[in-house]
């Protein structure tokens, strides 16, 4: 089977080079494993371009060993899902991780305490050499449509770990560590079902289980959600985005068997002491969300989190949940026109904008038989 190596030489701390002349390949060829092109990045892009190239000079399934972060590999798929190579071969993907966060590694992977840190990059070409497992890749497809009037083509962005919109999108866009102000992030969502069970599953903090959305039936499965939204985020085949990021835990503790969106997101006026959107309420809610956020770095412990009568934020009791835990088949997000924050949607790290008057739908395009993405695991 042809087999390519590539690496970004300027991702992370900038260790890809050496991890590989050092690890990955005498690892390679004490196990008799011959690497037909190994080659580094030299620009965005630019792993999508090598691997197209390689492609249209062998036949058959290939292996890719690839050194770098998420972004590099959603780079690698947006390039090939808009060539012109159909159909696009099966690739056989191994990771090894030399990005910032690595999302879909350590998803794959949870580190373990006092680990070697050089055998914890080398799990999945670990995996490849002893044709052990493999899993195939799930995808968001983000569609991007502008007002009709527009006569635009949709701009459409596969994702493999994280589409999102709120805070987390603005914080990517404006490149800030924190910010001290809520975006006002008003828009209308609309929740889409998965094939299977044909309904909107939410997570119940009682039960620590998923149920069938009370707004969810077979007659109409879809359930509209007002905002404002503070705090709105999807993941597929991950379950963290960092480490100790577990933003999605239950991807990971509660697995499904179908492609499915987990989703979570926050709303300000389900808070019982907001009783409206004002820059005042905005500041007093910020400080919540962020102790809310650092309870994702306890294993996930947000989801959980609920309400007391007066506002105050607990582990306990049966008020409102603070985080709304879904379990779908996609999203329809309307940004209001006039809240420019709404209309940032965030695709693994890649920034695009919804135009006004325009909607972003995300669905899942579930793995199938003979997948032409796997991945070592």
């Amino acid at each position: 089977m042809p087999l390519i190596a590539i690496y970004n030489p300027v991702c992370g701390d900038r260790s890809a080079k050496d991890l590989f002349d050092t690890h990955v390949v005498p690892l390679l060829d004490q196990h008799n494993k011959s690497i037909d092109t190994l080659v580094a990045t030299e620009h965005v892009g630019h792993a999508g371009e090598l691997l197209f190239n390689f492609i249209s000079t062998v036949r058959g399934e290939i292996t890719v060993i690839l050194g770098s972060g998420d972004g590099t590999l959603h780079d690698i798929i947006n390039y090939l899902s808009s060539s012109a190579i159909t159909p696009i071969p099966r690739l056989n993907f191994v990771l090894v991780p030399c990005g910032t966060a690595n999302a879909l590694y350590v998803s794959l992977f949870p580190p373990a305490a006092e680990q070697d840190s050089i055998a914890y990059k080398l799990q999945s070409l670990q995996s490849y050499i002893n044709s052990s497992h493999m899993i195939p890749l799930t995808f968001a497809i983000a569609t991007l449509s502008s007002p009709p009037q527009e006569k635009k083509c949709p701009c459409v962005v596969v994702s493999f770990v994280v589409v999102s919109t709120a805070l987390h999108a603005s914080i990517l866009h404006d490149s800030e560590a924190l910010r001290e102000d809520m975006p006002g992030i008003e828009s209308y969502v609309k929740l889409l079902p998965t094939p299977g069970p044909g309904r909107i599953q939410i997570y119940d903090p009682t039960t620590k289980t998923f149920v069938d959305h009370p707004e969810s039936d077979e007659v109409d499965p879809i359930v509209h959600v007002d905002g404002p939204f503070v705090y709105f985020l999807s993941t597929i085949n991950v379950d963290r985005l960092e480490s100790a990021f577990r933003i999605t835990p239950l991807a990971r503790s509660i697995p499904t068997a179908e492609a499915t969106c987990e989703l979570v997101f926050v709303r300000p006026l389900r808070d019982p002491s907001i009783s409206v959107d004002s820059t005042e309420s905005r500041m007093i809610f910020m400080s919540k969300l962020w102790a809310v956020m650092s309870t994702v770095y306890q294993d996930g412990a947000h989801i959980d989190l609920r309400y007391s009568s007066e506002g105050k934020i607990t582990s306990s009791g049966d008020g409102p949940v603070v985080v709304e835990y879904i379990r779908c088949g996609g999203w329809e997000w309307s940004p209001d026109d006039s809240d420019d924050n709404a209309h940032l949607l965030c695709s693994d790290g890649a920034i695009s904008r919804i135009d006004k008057g325009g909607r972003a739908v995300c669905s899942v395009a579930a793995p199938h038989v003979g997948a032409e993405f796997t991945l070592y695991a």
